[in-house]
């Protein structure tokens, strides 16, 4: 076993992937919107991942009115939230999220402030104070803005943040805002981040004596 370690200012963590498995939900629901329009539910799953859910209509479904695609997003969300069967957290989280306690750090997530409440206390993990939630933003990932948003309320530059996701919407999000990346689980392991890790559990955090958060990462 080898280790790597990074150090940063903030740490900016995705949910959906990254410290919640919820794939059951996401699955479910979107395989049942696909088949409604007369899509391949396998197609569709291959890019919902990381994305609001009217950036994934559009993407599928690109010569449909965005108003429609914004009415049903908020149908999905409605569903989503309520649906919280099958959602856990990612192996290490609880533990992970202890140990930024009292560090810098925020969530920025494609989830409504309902969703991420949901299924954070679904999973029974600390909801961070500092949120980038979808009604935040004007832009869906892979655009950097919540990113950025995030680093801006935690009062850091971008290099000195360091991003957590599992999309490769996500991912091509924290590269476009200029932040260093660790993947997390199989769908960023083909994505060039930075680090990568199966889990959280491959994981450590800890204060460096000059205020800033050092990242311990076990290669397996």
């Amino acid at each position: 076993m080898s280790a790597t370690v990074l150090e940063a200012r903030a740490l900016l963590l995705d949910m959906d992937g990254t410290l919640v498995n919820s794939d059951a939900v996401v699955e479910r629901c979107w395989r049942r919107w696909a088949l409604a329009q007369g899509l391949d539910p396998e197609a569709a799953l291959k890019v919902v991942h990381g994305r609001q859910g009217y950036a994934t209509m559009a993407a599928l479904l690109p010569d449909r009115p965005m108003e429609q695609n914004y009415a049903e997003n908020r149908i999905m969300l409605a569903e989503e939230t309520a649906d919280i069967d099958g959602v856990v957290p990612i192996a290490g989280a609880a533990a992970f999220m202890a140990s930024l306690a009292a560090l810098p750090h925020a969530l920025v997530t494609s989830a409504d402030e309902a969703l991420a409440q949901a299924r954070m206390g679904a999973a029974a993990l600390p909801v961070p104070e500092i949120r980038v939630t979808a009604e935040l933003v004007g832009a869906s990932k892979p655009d950097p803005e919540g990113f950025l948003k995030g680093a801006a309320e935690l009062g850091f530059d971008p290099a000195d943040c360091i991003v957590f996701e599992d999309s490769e919407a996500g991912i091509a999000a924290g590269r476009a805002a200029g932040m260093r990346i660790v993947g997390i689980g199989p769908r960023a392991a083909a994505l060039s981040p930075d680090a990568h890790v199966e889990d959280l559990t491959q994981l450590r955090v800890e204060a460096a004596g000059d205020g800033s958060v050092r990242l311990h990462i076990d290669a397996r």
